[in-house]
């Protein structure tokens, strides 16, 4: 079978868990610097500090590496946002706005490497697509937890509103936005005062 149509190799043991981790990590930080066609796998068999074989072991192509990040940034994103969905329902509007602010500064580093290939592959509008639906999904939800009272087309509003206020700051802190020293903190002050404009009156 050739390595293109072998299928990628799950590890069941922790070792090996560890070991698609650590290959993952070091394939994202080539492809964050580099860009995904320039990346190579001999690359980042070097970066993880792994021998090639083992790379092709569990990863028979640039192509699997480029989707198994694309999986796990997918499972990644689901479960911060079902965390910030579960602290938004004791959270007050204010402090909302900064956990989804924050939310989105965490994730920063992994997304500049999913941004990366997804700059790089024409053919996937889909996943990009995927993508934001998720992140919307996922301040909608925490929205409504926090609001129990929010109406659902009002939500969906504010949350596409909240979302490019996150990508704002990720802008502002890359400087691919406009910015300056006291930016950020006007963001995140204009963020807090939006969502407690919109939130407070259908808190419970």
């Amino acid at each position: 079978m050739s390595s293109q149509k072998r299928k990628t190799l799950a590890p069941q043991r922790e070792v090996g868990r560890q070991r698609v981790a650590e290959l993952l990590e070091a394939a994202a930080e080539v492809i964050q610097e580099r860009g995904f066609e320039a990346t190579t796998m001999a690359e980042i068999a070097l970066r993880a500090d792994a021998r090639i074989g083992s790379l092709y072991r569990f990863f028979p192509s640039k192509d699997a590496v480029a989707d198994a990040l694309m999986d796990h940034y997918a499972t990644v994103l689901a479960a911060a946002y079902d965390a910030v969905r579960d602290q938004a329902a004791g959270a007050t509007p204010e402090q909302l706005a900064d956990i989804l602010i924050d939310l989105l500064v965490k994730l920063h580093p992994q997304a500049r490497a999913v941004t990366a290939l997804l700059d790089s592959r024409t053919d996937w509008t889909q996943i990009r697509l995927r993508f934001r639906a998720q992140a919307l999904a996922g301040v909608r939800a925490a929205l409504m937890a926090n609001a129990t009272g929010l109406a659902e087309a009002e939500a969906d509003d504010i949350a596409a509103v909240v979302l490019n206020n996150m990508k704002t700051m990720v802008g502002m802190m890359r400087k691919d936005a406009p910015t300056t020293q006291g930016a950020p903190d006007q963001l995140r002050l204009m963020n807090r005062l939006y969502l407690g404009a919109k939130l407070t009156p259908a808190r419970p």
